[in-house]
């Protein structure tokens, strides 16, 4: 069929047959689907949605564009996680090495930042010499030798959705559930997992700002991954305040490496990590229960073994080797550090709780050139935002500490911060819900 007829079909709300599905992902494959057939496609999709039938087969001829890992030689503990997009959120740095020190394989395919969130392959460019596109054999040594390799996509893993992802980035398709559902699953497939934990985030830094439209996405991907055979739990947890202290790319990956090292540790990104860890060990078959998950975690963490597994990985995919010694070294500095105090207005206002529209934090680190306005734009690693204040903000201190790559860009920052407090109320929970 024509991918006119199968683009006009959807458009007509007809339900597509898996044939139909897998033809058009195999002319995306093969470049015999233009950008703007793709474009109509998932703007058909994007307003007419998908049925769980449908959805299944997008993922499925996505994962079957390319190659399907086998990682038969290590059991069945590989296991993974996907997080939907945050600020601040730099909690894979910490859990791969963390679920890997406790007995579990990770092979972590990552995507760089996406809107308003920021990309963990984006943090890990910030490391000199770090391959965030490694082949297969150097995927596979690294998860071999260090338990985890958290790497981007490559040529070979479903490679449909890449080109797809890209389209989507900028035709404003981005907030579709079934759209979403298919990218994040058919690359976790393709990884040849046995087990995934999402972590679903809902609130003003989230694509997904309501627990509904979260829990929408999150039964999608449950549903969705089960209908594949992958056996899958999501977690919808909280981003209505930037979860880690820092937001940008080296100096998120400055707050990991506190993190790890037990120099700086933000008490939320304690909790989620340990959180998702557990459940990620449950699945693997390593923990009974995710108590006993949650303190294994905790013990990898605190040992300073998670530490250890991060720093085999870096050295095996290229990076220095005193990354956790000496990443100030290694790690890019801006020349503008400064401080952003809140203006009269904003203290009555935040006098309850501290909360800031997080997709304004998000925003903010884009304007810096942290960030991204078009896929081929450039980014500058060393900008970005730390000292984040957090919901207890005294009203005296510094919401953050800007740093600029120039005075005209700080300046949009601190406003964008600025406009960014608003009225808090008691701060959430971090895990809102379990869906599995």
């Amino acid at each position: 069929m024509l991918p006119q007829e199968i683009i006009a079909k959807k458009r007509d709300r007809i339900e597509l047959a898996p044939e139909e599905i897998a033809e058009f992902v195999a002319g995306v494959t093969d470049g015999s689907v233009s950008e703007g057939q793709i474009a109509a496609f998932t703007m058909a999709v994007f307003l007419n949605g998908m049925s769980r039938d449908e959805a299944v087969g997008l993922t499925l001829a996505m994962r079957d564009s390319g190659n399907v890992l086998d990682w038969s030689e290590h059991g069945d503990a590989i296991v993974d996680k996907h997080s939907t997009g945050g600020v601040g959120d730099n909690v894979s740095l910490m859990l791969a090495p963390a679920v890997a020190a406790c007995g579990a394989f990770v092979p972590m395919i990552s995507g760089r930042g996406l809107g308003h969130t920021g990309g963990t392959l984006d943090k890990f460019d910030s490391i000199p010499g770090y391959n965030t596109t490694p082949d297969d054999a150097l995927f596979r040594s690294t998860v071999a030798e260090a338990g985890c390799a958290i790497i981007g996509q490559t040529g070979s893993l479903a490679p449909a959705d890449k080109r797809i992802y890209s389209v989507r980035d900028v035709t404003a398709t981005v907030e579709s559930v079934p759209l979403i559902t298919a990218s994040i699953l058919s690359k976790k497939l393709a990884a040849g997992l046995k087990g995934l934990v999402l972590d679903v985030k809902v609130g003003s830094g989230a694509f997904m700002t309501s627990v509904e439209d979260a829990r929408e996405l999150a039964t999608s991907l449950v549903e969705t991954a089960k209908g594949a055979g992958l056996k899958t739990t999501a977690l919808m947890t909280d981003m209505d305040h930037p979860l880690a202290s820092a937001a940008g790319n080296a100096v998120e990956m400055r707050n990991a490496i506190d993190f790890l090292t037990g120099r700086h540790i933000d008490d939320r990104l304690m909790e989620i990590t340990c959180h998702l860890g557990a459940h990620m060990l449950v699945s693997a078959g390593i923990s009974e229960d995710t108590k006993s998950g949650y303190s294994a975690m905790q013990q990898a963490l605190s040992s300073g073994e998670a530490a250890e597994r991060f720093a085999r990985m870096v050295v095996a995919l290229g990076g220095p080797s005193d990354i956790l010694e000496r990443s100030d070294k290694h790690l890019e500095s801006a020349p503008l550090q400064i401080e952003l105090f809140a203006e009269p207005q904003h203290v009555e206002t935040s006098k309850e709780n501290l909360a800031l529209n997080t997709r304004h934090v998000g925003l903010a680190v884009i304007e810096l050139g942290g960030g991204r306005t078009r896929p081929q734009d450039p980014i500058d690693h060393a900008v970005g935002l730390t000292d984040i204040a957090g919901r207890d903000w005294d009203g005296s201190s510094p919401i953050c500490v800007i740093h600029a790559r120039d005075e005209a860009s700080a300046e949009k920052a601190k406003k964008r911060i600025l406009d960014a407090i608003r009225k808090g109320a008691e701060a959430p929970q971090p895990v809102l819900e379990i869906i599995d």
